[in-house]
């Protein structure tokens, strides 16, 4: 009877799972791109809205002092034709025709402002009056070519303007006549005239803070 010679069997190999490793290489991953998205995200935003506290009581009752908005920066970018014809070296065009992204200001905006003389913080104001309109004030109200401007977002009766070369005038060209909504205590155009529009910094798009004002800021409608 031949016996033959078990042979034991090779000894089983144990190979490391790189399972966890590739896991943790993956997580390490998302959290830097998604660290990546923010801060794209974050300042791409700063870029184009930034972030302002109401100081004072100019604009009450609407906003209040310490209320805090983002100023959009790019509501009223406008670009001139002529810039992009001045890049060739034989042009040399300097009209101001040229075309909004978005919008120019419009009634009922309100703007964060650089005033007309040395200041040193900005202004927030409402636009009231547009180039090319007579503002005129009697009664307690604003007109815009003689016709009373109804703001139902402020008391009725206390606009009043007196003993300064703007209670009327005629609003030039890329300008704009801005008062505070707190017409009794608000240095705006009343005292300084019409803004261009080279002073405005932006407009306020959105209220952060407190969060019982938390939201979008709407354009009044003037319609009567």
């Amino acid at each position: 009877m031949e016996i033959m010679e078990q042979v034991p069997p090779p000894p089983m190999q144990v190979i490391p799972s790189r399972a966890p490793r590739k896991r943790r290489k993956s997580v390490l991953r998302d959290v830097i791109e998604m660290a990546i998205v923010v801060f794209i995200v974050y300042f791409g935003f700063r870029a184009i809205a930034v972030p302002y506290q109401v100081d004072g009581a100019s604009m009450t009752p609407y906003l209040v002092e310490g209320e805090r908005l983002f100023v959009s920066q790019l509501s009223y970018a406008h670009l001139e034709t002529d810039d992009f014809w001045n890049v060739l070296p034989w042009e040399h065009r300097n009209s101001r025709d040229g075309f909004y992204l978005f919008d120019p200001p419009h009634r009922g905006d309100i703007i964060v402002l650089h005033p007309p003389y040395a200041s040193d913080e900005p202004y927030i104001k409402r636009v009231v009056g547009l180039p090319g309109e007579t503002i005129t004030f009697a009664n307690g109200s604003v007109s815009i070519d003689g016709i009373p401007l109804i703001e139902d977002y402020i008391d009725p009766e206390i606009t009043w303007c007196s003993e300064t070369p703007w209670c009327v005038v005629a609003v030039p060209d890329n300008s704009v006549f801005v008062l505070g909504d707190n017409r009794l205590d608000s240095t705006d155009s009343r005292r300084f005239g019409p803004i261009g529009y080279d002073q405005i910094i932006g407009k306020a798009v959105f209220a952060s803070w407190p969060f019982g004002e938390f939201g979008p800021i709407q354009r009044p409608d003037y319609t009567p």
